[in-house]
């Protein structure tokens, strides 16, 4: 699974960039999606917006974090049981299927971004690989 957040805002962008996130459902700042790597579209969309976003593989213990402290329900109710959740949602279920709204709202990170107009590793964004789970964790 890869997790997406949208780091840029609305300003100066393009056209194009921002359609192509308001279709990946990161339509505000530090918004998170979680999507599955066999989807080639959606990673085709991905490469398009990857100069406004920041990605990577997602573990499960940030995945279950992640549920129980920023997941929201479709039926406004509690959250129980985010371990199991995230199970299903590793084995390919979609977020919708198991009864939460397809996106997450983040805070911005505790301790800044480094710069938010280069690529990572000397900024934030474009491919972190493992280590998206500590932008997340820092998200929290």
């Amino acid at each position: 699974m890869i997790a997406v957040i949208r780091i840029t805002g609305k300003v100066n962008l393009r056209k194009r960039a921002e359609e192509t996130l308001s279709r990946l459902r990161l339509r505000k700042k530090f918004t998170c999606v979680i999507m599955e790597e066999k989807d080639k579209v959606k990673i085709g969309m991905l490469r398009k917006a990857e100069n406004h976003v920041a990605f990577g593989e997602i573990d499960k213990g940030t995945l279950t974090r992640l549920i129980e402290k920023r997941g929201k329900r479709k039926d406004k109710k509690e959250i129980k049981e985010p371990e199991k959740i995230a199970e299903e949602i590793l084995n390919g279920k979609k977020l919708e299927e198991v009864g939460l709204k397809p996106f997450f709202r983040l805070h911005p990170p505790r301790g800044g971004l480094k710069n938010s107009k280069k690529q990572f590793p000397r900024g934030i964004l474009g491919n972190h690989g493992k280590e998206i789970n500590k932008l997340i964790e820092r998200m929290l």
